[in-house]
């Protein structure tokens, strides 16, 4: 058994990847994001790191379940067919693999992230 230690978002361990992620295709404003991939199993199927995004919408397909600790920034979510929920720091939840919708960040951004890829 291993624990693992990560740095944080204003030191992070690694160097942030600062393309979209595949599954994100932006729609309104001109968003970016970075994602510090801090720690990755063997097999690729659990991820955890840090995330920021600036404001604008992108349409988004999980494939994967991911929880979510937003500790700066608001966002609204809206998954297709169902009512947008907003999001600010402090707030933490879950996103089950299936969500197809808006991710729309309305002020930056910044959290933690735990993925399990199905």
């Amino acid at each position: 058994m291993a624990i693992l230690k990560f740095g944080t978002y204003k030191a992070p361990t690694v160097e942030p990847i600062t393309t979209d992620l595949d599954w994100w295709t932006p729609v309104e404003g001109n968003p970016t994001m970075k994602t510090w991939l801090e720690h990755q199993t063997d097999d690729g199927k659990f991820l955890t790191g840090f995330w920021e995004a600036t404001p604008g919408s992108y349409r988004v397909t999980y494939s994967g379940d991911e929880y979510i600790y937003m500790f700066e920034g608001k966002a609204t979510l809206t998954q297709d067919g169902e009512e947008p929920k907003t999001f600010k720091a402090g707030d933490t939840f879950y996103i089950e693999a299936g969500f197809e919708g808006i991710w729309k960040t309305e002020e930056t951004v910044r959290k933690m992230f735990a993925i399990r890829v199905k």
